[in-house]
């Protein structure tokens, strides 16, 4: 088992707590301590309330389909495995072009750090969503997983959410609000397994990276 400080590992994660910032009128990170330290009981107990999309997670076909699957029927085969992590800071999105000279039959996750990326702290609203383009180049491709440091694969505006769907027709699973300010582009492991939960529409995650030799 890795050590906490192992330099092979690479956090990618939001924090998470009542300071993280969540979707316009989603539920903040909230906590009480129902059981606490002192007077005959020996331990600390916490209560949690939260979004299931505060801070990186992965989104469930439920999020978006009234009869799509939870987060338990999730591939986890999928989330954990070679990946490339690609810089595409240089268009207000993840564009065709950021997928220009990746061999998409060899690199099966791909994971992209942009110029617009979710603040953990600040909402912002203009994060750089994945184009409708690139979504439907990865779906041709079957690619397993693709993540990135925004809080949607579309728009904000978006009333239809096409690159979730079009992805989701093609068997891919994402992540969302990454932390990747801190990674060089190139290749690495991805462990990023999410919560089993049996009813949400998406599942918080602890996503980690692993240098390659």
């Amino acid at each position: 088992m890795a050590r906490r400080d192992d330099p092979e590992l690479i956090d990618i994660s939001q924090g998470i707590g009542p300071e993280t910032a969540v979707w316009p009128g989603d539920t903040p990170y909230s906590d009480e301590r129902v059981m606490q330290i002192g007077g005959g009981c020996p331990c600390n107990v916490t209560t949690i309330r939260m979004s299931v999309h505060c801070g990186t997670h992965a989104d469930a076909p439920l999020h978006y389909r009234a009869d799509g699957d939870a987060p338990a029927g999730f591939p986890l085969e999928a989330f954990v495995g070679p990946c490339l992590v690609v810089d595409s800071r240089g268009e207000e999105c993840v564009t065709a072009e950021d997928l220009d000279g990746i061999d998409l039959s060899r690199h099966r996750r791909l994971l992209f750090r942009t110029r617009r990326p979710s603040a953990e702290r600040v909402w912002r609203d203009d994060f750089a969503f994945m184009s409708l383009e690139a979504a439907r180049i990865l779906a041709a491709a079957r690619v397993r997983l693709v993540g990135h440091d925004a809080a949607s694969m579309d728009p904000m505006d978006s009333k239809t959410l096409d690159a979730h769907r079009t992805m989701n027709a093609a068997g891919i699973v994402w992540l969302e609000n990454l932390v990747l300010d801190h990674v060089e582009p190139g290749e690495y492991e991805l462990i990023a397994p999410p919560l089993k939960l049996l009813r949400a529409d998406a599942a918080p995650v602890r996503a980690l990276l692993r240098r390659l030799p």
